[in-house]
């Protein structure tokens, strides 16, 4: 469990592909070692299981789903990856409670400045539309934000500038993919109605 506020973050240094999946290997400061080999870790939305870890460097395995389901497709060498520990009881959470579970994938298609701040604007596959509410929580790449606006092929999110200095969402430009949690509430709602 996780509450999508982004403290840390890490750099794809190596990928492997195999039959089954690939492993990916993420350089970063966050203060792990071999006591926590096991231990689920949100990068960027995604919960992965930490497999190995040598020299700052996590070891993670992607089975075809989680592959097929999350931007990690396209991933590549070099990529900034948001990397978040699971939450302790008694935690405060800041964001919502966000299962590292990416239910789809999400195109950046316009960017407005507001100031200090931008409004980014994302399309969706038609099915997922349905779960989109106005001022609900949603997960993107690993962070907690609000949906400000319902578009007709999509949503929009407002990012300030402290969202924009901690995370990889300043990184990302028009056309590209970012990882999707919907609000598990929203998901449950519409389970139960349909």
């Amino acid at each position: 469990m996780f509450n999508g506020i982004i403290y840390n973050q890490g750099i794809v240094k190596k990928i492997l592909i195999t039959k089954k999946g690939k492993s990916i290997f993420i350089k970063s400061k966050i203060n792990l070692n071999n006591t926590n080999i096991g231990m689920s870790i949100a990068c960027d939305g995604v919960c992965l299981t930490l497999v190995s870890i040598k020299k700052k460097i996590l070891e993670f395995y992607l089975l075809h789903e989680t592959i097929n389901r999350s931007k990690f497709k396209f991933l590549k060498i070099g990529d900034l990856i948001n990397l978040e520990l699971p939450i302790k009881y008694g935690q405060d959470i800041s964001g919502h409670i966000c299962q590292g579970h990416v239910d789809t994938t999400s195109e950046l298609v316009k960017i407005k400045k507001r100031g200090a701040s931008k409004i980014y604007q994302f399309n969706v596959n038609k099915k997922y539309r349905k779960l989109l509410i106005e001022k609900a929580s949603i997960l993107i790449n690993g962070v907690s934000l609000t949906i400000s606006k319902i578009t007709n092929n999509g949503f929009e999110i407002w990012l300030i500038p402290h969202t924009l200095k901690l995370t990889n969402l300043s990184n990302i430009k028009i056309k590209s993919v970012v990882n999707v949690e919907f609000d598990i509430l929203s998901k449950y709602i519409k389970n139960y109605i349909s």
